[in-house]
């Protein structure tokens, strides 16, 4: 495994400006001196993913989600870093030197990697053994099902033996610890029983990224054992409330939309019948995670769930998810058949296109579910109807698409076009919005200003850091009040701590490589929301700057003498006449104006 230092890292961030780069996936618009567009990590209608040039980082003010251009990547593509290091490097023709891991630096390589080869090792292994005379069953029960070879093969469908510890033994002789073995969530370790497999007995499917790296796996019980289906832990590298079975392939469709699907045999029985842009959420209710995930490719998804209860329920779940993405969703009619499988199997791959063709607007499918809990031969029950109804159509913000609805539904359901929007009217003026609840700010609103509710202490930290990068001379006129250790612990300290050194050496500051200090997703993005800290009211206002300035330097003097003070010891003497200095010297700093002109 290579290993690149500092000055390589570097050389290949500089080479690719974080603009360009983020351009290819997300439609970015300037505004002054930024870059703004909606969020590729999280569901929003209003753009508050942020990219500067001159920082070569991005923020999001919504979610929190920062970095540099390599963290984007990352994260975007879900690659590791030297993935993502060597994608940048090809893009800009930088040759990267090979070098051998010493055994101290393959001890802090990436976790993720490891976890990778042996979900890697392990996919391999239940392939082949699905190929042997163990694995015949698993292979009579996919043939059985209709698939072709080269779907197996496609898909790498496997077999996990009915000995408990075969793939566990497997493993560690190609020599993974019993540690990562248990992260990877394929063995469970037992003291007293040793190692023991997640899977064993079951026709394999191996679920990938979006990169067709093995990230987890689900296995279908061979026999009559509980439970019939089973599914990977979450872990480092799986998180199946942002995974998409089949996703690796659909990708790469022609398709302007996906199907999504409930299962892994309706996403390869649609694939096999030629429908390559088919995937399925993996065991779990579909989430806003999914529907981000989607939005990254495609804006229409057509919804194949199952025709029963359960599957209808699951469908009025996703809908509202996907609109809230900005996602246009239909919803395809399988009855009289179950699932995907069922209908190709039965009437063919012609007859499901012909449903995709004739799928369901998704508000004219939920209005059409909502008829069935009220009886529309009374006309009290079908009073009400029209009253949930005109609560529904308040989703729409747009005058104009309230009214298609209106006169859309009104014709369905014989009601008078001018009594439903009158309806709709009386409905808003109650407050209420969309399902019946009074009309209150949309979660995204609210977590986004969570977000910016930070304590005031840290927003005047981030303040001061901001300044700092912005304008360096102000460095000369601080710098006698504050040190890096007036920060808080972590992540400021740290930021901090590099942007006095950079200053102190008459250096240009640096956030790009700043944050390539923090390894974790967490840490780089509170660093990120550092050098994006707002502060708006006080560009052209010098008077309102430096009265703020001086206000953030007395508060950091005043917690540096409550730490001074919660950390003395009683009996030193010393340090008990250093506190009393201190506080002198704040006493009279806050007596002088100490910032001058």
């Amino acid at each position: 495994m290579p290993y690149y230092p500092d000055e390589v890292v570097n050389e290949v961030r500089d080479a690719n400006d974080i603009v360009d780069i983020v351009s290819q996936y997300v439609h970015l618009k300037q505004q002054g001196g930024r870059y703004f567009g909606l969020c590729p990590f999280h569901n929003e209608k209003t753009p508050s993913f942020s990219v500067t040039r001159d920082k070569q980082l991005f923020y999001c003010f919504g979610c929190g989600a920062g970095g540099d251009v390599l963290k984007f990547v990352q994260r975007y593509d879900n690659m590791t870093f030297p993935e993502a290091l060597k994608s940048l490097a090809d893009r800009a023709g930088i040759a990267l030197p090979e070098q051998q891991m010493t055994q101290e630096q393959r001890a802090r390589a990436d976790r993720r990697t490891q976890l990778l080869e042996i979900n890697k090792e392990a996919g391999k292994y239940f392939y082949h053994l699905m190929r042997t005379r163990r694995g015949r069953q698993a292979y009579d029960y996919f043939a059985g099902r209709g698939l072709s070879k080269e779907v197996m093969q496609q898909f790498g469908l496997g077999y996990s033996d009915k000995y408990s510890d075969d793939l566990y033994r497997y493993l560690r002789q190609k020599g993974y610890r019993d540690d990562l073995l248990k992260d990877s969530g394929l063995v469970t370790i037992d003291e007293r029983r040793g190692g023991r497999d997640k899977f064993w007995n079951r026709a394999m499917f191996p679920i990938m990224d979006a990169n067709a790296k093995v990230i987890a796996f689900g296995g279908r019980v061979m026999g009559d054992g509980e439970p019939k289906y089973l599914n990977s832990p979450e872990t480092d590298i799986f998180n199946k409330s942002r995974t998409l079975y089949g996703l690796h392939l659909a990708k790469r469709t022609r398709q302007k939309f996906f199907i999504l699907c409930e299962g892994y045999m309706d996403v390869i029985a649609l694939h096999q019948a030629g429908f390559d842009n088919a995937v399925a959420s993996l065991g779990t209710a579909f989430t806003e995670g999914h529907a981000a995930l989607v939005r990254r490719y495609v804006s229409k998804v057509c919804l194949s769930y199952d025709s029963d209860g359960a599957g209808r329920k699951a469908a009025l779940r996703a809908i509202p998810i996907l609109r809230e993405a900005g996602i246009s969703c239909k919803v395809i009619n399988m009855q009289p058949h179950k699932d995907p499988d069922e209908f190709i199997k039965a009437l063919g791959a012609d007859a499901y296109r012909e449903r995709i063709d004739q799928a369901e607007n998704s508000f004219l499918y939920r209005i059409r579910m909502l008829e069935e809990e009220f009886d529309l031969g009374d006309p009290e029950g079908k009073s009400r109807f029209a009253e949930s109804v005109a609560e529904r159509i308040l989703e729409f913000p747009e005058e104009i698409e309230r009214n298609n609805y209106i006169d859309a539904i009104a014709g369905r359901y014989g009601m008078s076009v001018d009594g439903l929007r009158a309806m709709v009217r009386h409905a808003a003026a109650k407050g209420v919005q969309g399902t019946g609840r009074p009309v209150r700010a949309p979660a995204e609103t609210r977590r986004r200003e969570d977000i910016r509710r930070t304590r005031g202490d840290l927003r005047s930290q981030k303040l001061l850091l901001r300044w700092l990068t912005e304008e360096p001379p102000l460095y000369e006129r601080i710098s006698r009040y504050v040190e890096p250790e007036d920060f808080d612990e972590g992540v400021y300290a740290v930021v901090a701590g590099e942007v006095f050194r950079q200053l102190a050496a008459k250096e240009e500051v640096r956030p790009a490589e700043i944050l390539s200090r923090f390894a974790s997703d967490e840490e780089a993005q509170e660093a990120s929301s550092i050098f994006f800290e707002e502060v708006k009211g006080m560009e052209d206002d010098e008077a309102e700057k430096k009265k703020a300035l001086r206000e953030i330097i007395l508060r950091l003097r005043h917690d540096r003498l409550s730490k001074l003070s919660e950390s003395l010891d009683p009996a030193d003497a010393q340090g008990y006449q250093h506190l009393i200095d201190e506080k002198k010297k704040l006493e009279e700093l806050e007596k002088t104006d100490f910032l001058g002109k």
